[in-house]
């Protein structure tokens, strides 16, 4: 096999046999260096090498590049080859570039010339990315065929399931041809009807068949850990990745898609680091690929049913009936949208109603009017995401203003979006229609209005859904995990609590178990918040671990 190559294109030839030079002093042993004078010659050497079936694990592009500068050679290389490095050269710090960069190519680093001693400056950065990139499956993906009913709640939980994965798949309806001929040849199963790219059919899969045909692992490889995870939201993510990082066996069970609902975000633009925002599913994406550089277990489509300790062990076991033990759990599991209460809502989940789908379905809303129900940070930019597609945006917030509960930036942004309408001080009373949503009704003191919404996306706060952990350690009223302060609050010890010690600031009620994040009472509900949790979580599982 030919060796992979290291490519880099800079419009000063001087720079760019500089540049060749020194990665050809380290790496020439296992890499082949190609260098280009213009964006245009290094598309043409990329398209050769990609005729000829080699690959190319890292780019290095001059920002400042006459005719095509290093963001739009890069934005270029990536259609021939996305899982390549892409790393942007500049004389100094353009602030401007590098967001952008990291905006539209998804940027892996951002290095300043002049670098010397290469030693020093320029080999640890290129190694880190050839590590990276050593890790990164580059096989193409299986293509999926999804064939089912469009207004078939199962059909759009697999498609949703699917997305959030990130795998790649053809929905086929199936009165269409192909659908057809598919249903026909797997011999008329139960849909939805998936269909691998090796042939083989899978009637109504549940998610762990899923789970297993996109290749995640959802089977534990040991029964022993340092740390469980429970939740693969930003809080989980951020506890597996200074978990892993600081040499604890840490294992992640996640019962959906890894980054929580912050996860299915469009537009997240007040988290520290990222001045233009970032999509909820980059910002998993890295955090997952973070963690599995560390070494962390991530565990996709298992869900936890129930903890119990045992001795010094904390045991989980799962809805297969698995169990893992650990010495110490953190309780990351988030939370998920409180259900609408309004009339026939409950007939028409997913088939018109849906919880926090705003990306799956965007593009379905094209020319149509539909509806958000809610005041907050979801609500605002799931709003804003569906205003690109829909003809019309209905905000429908039961306060008398959106500033009540939404972030300044969204409501700023909503007021300047022209096809976004904002009933404020209203609720959705009732929705209607045949085989899917075809009228939502609100209503406020004194009136009710009807509007032709085949769509309806609802974020009207949040539930723990902590019915799992009845009797294994304490929550408040409303079913969030109590820790720290809140479990000694008045002089009173917990339940059961058998050390001399009060439960550490994030410690429940019971020791060596931990809560971080949404599910935690009182906690802040915001992402940056959420991974402070995560990383003070496992700082704390440390000091557990001394004194135990």
């Amino acid at each position: 096999m030919p060796k992979p190559v290291l490519l880099t294109v800079d419009d000063d030839p001087g720079v760019s046999r500089a540049v060749a030079r020194d990665l050809r002093r380290r790496y020439a042993g296992s890499y082949r260096i190609v260098r280009a004078e213009s964006g245009r010659e290094a598309l043409d050497a990329l398209g050769g090498l990609r005729l000829r079936g080699e690959d190319t694990a890292v780019l290095l592009a001059d920002h400042r590049m006459p005719e095509m500068d290093g963001v739009e050679f890069l934005e270029h290389a990536m259609d021939l080859y996305p899982s390549a490095r892409r790393v942007l050269l500049t004389a100094y710090a353009e602030t401007d570039a590098a967001i952008r960069a990291i905006n539209d190519v998804d940027l892996d680093y951002y290095l300043l010339k002049p670098w010397d001693p290469p030693e020093e400056k320029f080999y640890p950065v290129i190694d880190a990315q050839l590590d990276a990139w050593a890790r990164t499956d580059r096989r193409p993906p299986g293509q999926l065929r999804v064939v089912g009913h469009r207004w078939s709640a199962r059909c759009y939980q697999v498609r949703d399931f699917l997305s959030r994965h990130q795998a790649p798949y053809t929905w086929l309806m199936d009165d269409e041809p192909e659908g057809a001929e598919l249903v026909a040849a797997a011999g008329s199963p139960e849909l939805p009807l998936i269909v691998t790219a090796d042939g083989t059919a899978l009637s109504a899969p549940s998610d762990a068949e899923l789970a297993s045909a996109i290749g995640l692992s959802s089977t534990p490889s040991t029964g022993f850990y340092d740390l469980i995870v429970v939740g693969g939201g930003p809080s989980g993510l951020g506890a597996a990745v200074y978990g892993a990082s600081e040499g604890l066996k840490t294992v992640v069970v996640e019962r959906r898609a890894l980054g929580g609902q912050a996860g299915q975000s469009s537009r997240i633009e007040n988290y520290l680091g990222f001045p233009d925002g970032v999509s909820g599913a980059q910002l998993a994406e890295r955090a997952r690929l973070q963690a599995g550089r560390f070494g962390a277990e991530l565990l996709q489509a298992g869900e936890v049913t129930a903890l119990e300790a045992r001795g010094t062990a904390r045991v989980a076991r799962l809805a297969d009936g698995t169990e893992i033990a650990a010495h110490a759990v953190i309780l990351a599991s988030g939370v998920s949208y409180r259900r609408l209460g309004a009339e026939g809502c409950d007939d028409f989940v997913g088939r018109g109603v849906f919880y926090g789908a705003a990306l799956t379905e965007a593009p379905s809303c094209a020319g149509e009017e539909v509806a958000v129900v809610g005041g907050a940070n979801s609500a605002g930019q799931a709003a804003v995401y569906l205003a690109r597609y829909a003809r019309k945006v209905h905000i429908v917030v039961r306060a008398d203003r959106l500033e009540r509960s939404m972030s300044h930036y969204l409501v700023e942004q909503i007021a300047e979006t022209p096809n976004i309408e904002v009933h404020a001080g209203k609720t959705v009373c009732a929705a209607e229609g045949a085989d899917r949503l075809e009228r939502v009704t609100f209503a406020w003191p004194g009136g009710k209005k009807t509007v032709d919404a085949h769509w309806l996306f609802v974020f009207i706060g949040a539930e723990p859904g902590t019915g799992w952990l009845d009797g294994f350690v304490e929550r408040d009223a409303r079913g969030y995990v109590l820790t720290g302060p809140d479990l000694v609050s008045g002089g009173r010890r917990p339940a059961g609590w058998p050390l001399a010690r009060q439960p550490y600031h994030l410690e429940t009620s019971v020791p060596g178990v931990f809560a971080a994040g949404d599910v935690r009472s009182e906690s802040m509900k915001r992402v940056a918040s959420a991974v402070g949790d995560g990383a003070m979580a496992v700082a704390l599982v440390h000091r557990y671990l001394e004194q135990a």
